[in-house]
């Protein structure tokens, strides 16, 4: 019988559960703001962890280009201090290193929802304007 996850997918729910809580409680670096961890991909040897964030400044509603170059170049420059730190709380042998990409599958998804959402208005539009002739 197959596994039902793969030991690189428990361990990157480990280290997204771990960082995340990190992340809130100890980094105390005021040009973060509120950083949301989506997804995160372990490598096959261990050797390091892709980790997908969204972040939202206090007072914005989605983020700025500049906002997302200077969160994401905060949270890389700290990676090693964060793996030293995911280290003291994993139990495993190997700690992945964390390289942190902004995902942008949640701008993607937005962006499609309203296109379709225009299509089907103007498909209605259309419609409306066919059945009145």
């Amino acid at each position: 019988m197959a596994k039902e996850y793969s030991r690189t997918q428990r361990l990157g729910s480990s280290i997204k559960r771990d960082l995340a809580e990190m992340l809130q409680f100890q980094v105390k670096d005021p040009r973060l703001g509120i950083v949301t961890l989506n997804a995160v991909k372990v490598a096959s040897d261990l050797g390091y962890a892709d980790i997908y964030f969204t972040v939202m400044k206090p007072g914005m509603v989605d983020a700025d280009a500049p906002t997302i170059k200077e969160t994401e170049k905060v949270l890389n420059d700290m990676a090693g201090y964060l793996r030293t730190e995911l280290a003291r709380v994993m139990t495993t042998r190997i700690v992945p290193l964390p390289r942190f990409h902004y995902d942008i599958s949640l701008e993607r998804g937005h962006k499609l929802t309203n296109l379709i959402n225009k299509a089907m208005s103007e498909d209605s539009a259309h419609n409306h304007d066919e059945d009145e002739k």
